[in-house]
């Protein structure tokens, strides 16, 4: 893993993605319809137990801020959970972490680090952690296809969710191109929820273990 942790450390920006691996934002609309197209349904039980994911995640933040296991606890781990990821035949692995910083309000630097777990080889699952949710997930995405692009196998799709607790990013590459789906949100009780968030990864994760 020498080689993918000093290449994750170094791609902090899109254009050095470009530049340094060789992969362009595709164009082409139908690249990357999976995060919209044939996602499954979810039953009232799985609705209820989202929607209390999303009213202890307003709990937890309405002191202003999440401590950096809480993320964690309170919406990840049951997204997982809920998704049959944690049950055969889904497999994990821990990745290495990679601290990331960015330029806050008054000059302040604000500092996290991305943690990975790849599912089945082909699904990074990469959490931000900081000490304030609103870290932005633009920052993890260079590092996010780091990663994707030294797997073996790129003819193959590969799929990546970047989550910070209150929002959520899809990422695809196949061969050199990625793609990067719309933005969605743990408050948002409409169409870009957890309900969304829970389908896609359900989706991905039964495409990864059909093909």
């Amino acid at each position: 893993m020498t080689t993918s942790i000093a290449i994750a450390e170094k791609i902090t920006t899109l254009r050095q993605v470009e530049e340094k691996l060789g992969l362009t934002l595709s164009g082409d609309s139908q690249f990357f319809t999976e995060w919209m197209a044939d996602l499954p349904g979810l039953s009232e039980a799985e609705q209820t137990r989202l929607e209390q994911v999303r009213q202890n995640y307003l709990y937890q933040i309405s002191d202003g801020s999440l401590l950096e296991e809480t993320v964690k606890m309170v919406v990840l781990s049951p997204l997982l959970e809920l998704a049959g990821f944690y049950q055969a035949p889904y497999r994990f692995k821990t990745e290495v972490s990679v601290d990331i910083v960015a330029q806050g309000d008054n000059d302040e630097l604000l500092r996290g680090r991305i943690d990975v777990l790849v599912l089945q080889g082909r699904l990074w699952i990469v959490l931000i952690e900081s000490k304030k949710t609103t870290f932005d997930l633009e920052l993890a995405i260079p590092q996010t296809l780091a990663y994707m692009a030294i797997h073996p196998n790129p003819e193959q799709p590969l799929y990546g969710m970047i989550a910070n607790g209150s929002s959520y990013l899809f990422v695809k590459t196949l061969d050199k191109q990625y793609g990067i789906s719309d933005l969605f949100a743990t408050r948002s009780q409409y169409l870009n929820n957890l309900s969304a968030v829970l389908r896609i990864i359900m989706h991905l994760g039964r495409i990864i273990t059909e093909s």
